[in-house]
């Protein structure tokens, strides 16, 4: 999956546990795990920003983008110098 959580790194840089972060988002320790290990394919913007406020950080710090095939995403030499002719 492209979207990768690093919400582990951010909860370990504020020192909290996964216990005390599951109590104050109001959702389920198990829930909570399986956002914080990747196991889920969505999750909720109502649950992002209780994760974000609790965490005092901002969606960015928690997901991440990777693409599959990061060459694909690249444009060429010819492609940019072209473009950028006036």
């Amino acid at each position: 999956m492209p979207i990768i959580l690093r919400l582990d790194r951010v909860m370990a840089d504020r020192k909290m546990s996964l216990n005390t972060l599951a109590e104050k988002v109001g959702i389920a320790n198990v829930n909570l795990s399986k956002i914080k290990t990747g196991k889920v394919s969505a999750i909720r913007f109502s649950t992002l920003e209780a994760i974000c406020e609790a965490l005092n950080c901002q969606p960015g710090d928690i997901l991440e983008y990777q693409p599959k095939d990061p060459d694909k995403n690249k444009a060429s030499p010819e492609t940019d110098a072209k473009d950028h002719k006036g």
